[in-house]
């Protein structure tokens, strides 16, 4: 699966280089058979922004883009559109990705994250929970109206990072919030600073089940016999 992402990653046109930072040696060795860039990090970290603090010291590019291995699918255009977040815009820090929930069972599902955004599509919060809250008792539902239009977006887990930023994000305290949804972007809106989420219709699969990676695996598979 590792190898999917990095391939993906390296296919973006924006991206001038991909390194893999990992603590298992496994991933290592994978890696390296495979004939790509990795690093073994220190173990002690909690999530990926401290694992990319750690390797950014090294870096010499002003932005930094996070991608989680677990988004085999995602789409390189994609990443070309988050690194697109910066242009012309010297004051942004960090930027993510959001794209329509199409499927109602999301709305309640954990393991999707939820964003909303003002107008400025700059992140509000960011949950594992059905968010804003929809009353069922809402009198247009009895009234026979349409009720509101959900607001919130499905999160896709791919993070662009201006480097002196990643480096100080790094090294910030976690915070209540991040630490109650297991949500490490939590940690930058906490602390005060912004988070730019551009709307993008490419919808991967995030492999966060069992299940998930048997549906890559059939997607996949597929691709590979056409």
């Amino acid at each position: 699966m590792v190898e999917h992402v990095y391939r993906r990653a390296a296919s973006a046109v924006r991206t001038t280089s991909v390194l893999v930072a990992t603590d298992d040696q496994r991933v290592y060795d994978a890696v390296t058979a495979f004939g790509g860039n990795v690093r073994l990090t220190k173990r002690h970290h909690r999530n990926g922004t401290e694992r990319l603090g750690e390797v950014a010291h090294d870096l010499t590019s002003d932005l930094v883009v996070n991608l989680q291995a677990d988004e085999p699918l995602v789409d390189p255009a994609s990443i070309d559109l988050a690194l697109s977040a910066f242009d012309g815009d010297p004051t942004l820090n960090m930027a993510t990705l959001r794209t329509p929930i199409t499927d109602p069972g999301d709305r309640a599902d954990p393991h999707v994250v939820k964003v909303v955004v003002d107008r400025n599509d700059f992140a509000l919060y960011f949950s594992r929970s059905a968010i804003p809250h929809m009353d069922v008792a809402d009198d247009s539902v009895d009234s026979g109206q349409p009720g509101p239009t959900p607001t919130s977006s499905k999160h896709i887990g791919l993070y662009v990072y201006r480097r002196d930023f990643v480096l100080r994000l790094a090294t910030l305290e976690p915070t209540p919030l991040e630490q109650l949804e297991r949500l490490e972007q939590l940690r930058a809106l906490e602390h005060g600073y912004r988070i730019k989420v551009l709307e993008t219709a490419h919808d991967p699969i995030g492999v966060d089940t069992p299940q998930d990676l048997e549906r890559v695996r059939r997607i996949v598979g597929a691709g590979a016999s056409q």
